[in-house]
């Protein structure tokens, strides 16, 4: 008997100091909860201060050219680590760099001195040039950022169709015939085509609202290449300045001034700026 409950002494010890060197050897709670979190800052840095590994992104941004201004708004998809490929819109408009704006003829005084003036206009102008883009490019990555306050270059290509819309620009005068104030555009009738060049007869603008009736279609393509530079602290973010060079051409002549003759091709160079987020696929 005594044999026995040696036996059974010796073989609760010796499971004692198994389960004792089990819990020695086995993670804590909290040794868990401490791996875990570590576990998901090494993601966090890995997304947000190294390579970027969002599958999707969108923004939206402005762009000023040598000959013009454009708004657009951009969705794009990863292809590979390098590569990511982009559909665009954009509305813009085409300028002349001859445009001088003026300010309308006087309205009136009030009697605390405030001046009244009829719409401002630009002399010499014959139309409106708008365009309406869409296209499909791609971003080439040349330059990751190596942290979070780097800046992730990227070589950019695209093209598309245009749209062109050219609007006829009128002008408030003073009717030769009634000497009353009348609407006019360019190419209306010889005698108010006098007064449209004289600016002692030109009252103001007419207004954007004016002319939208009688658009005409000038289909086109475009494209640009330039390089896209995004500083914004994290992956998820997109803040970038855009440089770069555009080609547009277009099937009819885009006539733009009266003493200027129209073209189909356009060179240009550009700068844009454009924000927004990116996120992972679902």
């Amino acid at each position: 008997m005594k044999r026995l409950y040696l036996s059974l002494l010796l073989v609760a010890m010796a499971g004692g100091l198994y389960a004792q060197s089990s819990n020695t050897n086995a993670p804590s709670k909290r040794e868990q909860r401490e791996e875990r979190k570590l576990k998901r800052i090494s993601l966090f840095k890995q997304l947000e201060e190294g390579e970027n590994l969002y599958q999707r992104e969108f923004s939206l941004g402005g762009r000023i050219n040598t000959d013009g201004w454009g708004g657009f708004f951009e969705l794009g998809w990863r292809k590979s680590r390098t590569k990511v490929t982009y559909a665009q819109f954009e509305f813009g408009e085409k300028k002349n760099p001859k445009e001088d704006k003026k300010p309308g003829a006087l309205k009136d005084v009030d009697a605390y001195g405030f001046i009244y003036s009829e719409k401002p206009y630009i002399f010499g102008k014959q139309n409106n040039f708008y365009q309406v883009k869409v296209g499909v490019g791609q971003q080439r990555l040349i330059g990751g950022k190596g942290n979070k306050n780097g800046v992730l270059v990227n070589a950019i290509y695209y093209g598309g169709i245009s749209a062109g819309l050219q609007k006829p620009y009128y002008l408030n005068i003073v009717d030769p015939n009634t000497e009353r104030g009348v609407q006019v555009k360019y190419g209306q009738d010889p005698l108010y085509d006098q007064a449209f060049m004289d600016r002692s007869s030109i009252i103001g603008g007419a207004g954007f609202g004016k002319g939208w009736g009688e658009v005409s279609f000038n289909p086109g393509v475009h494209a640009k290449t330039g390089l896209r530079f995004d500083w914004a602290r994290f992956n998820e973010v997109v803040s970038a300045l855009e440089v770069g060079v555009n080609a547009e051409y277009y099937t009819k002549d885009v006539k733009i001034m009266v003493d200027q003759d129209g073209k189909k091709f356009f060179f240009n160079a550009y700068i844009a700026v454009q924000f927004g987020k990116r996120w992972d696929k679902k």
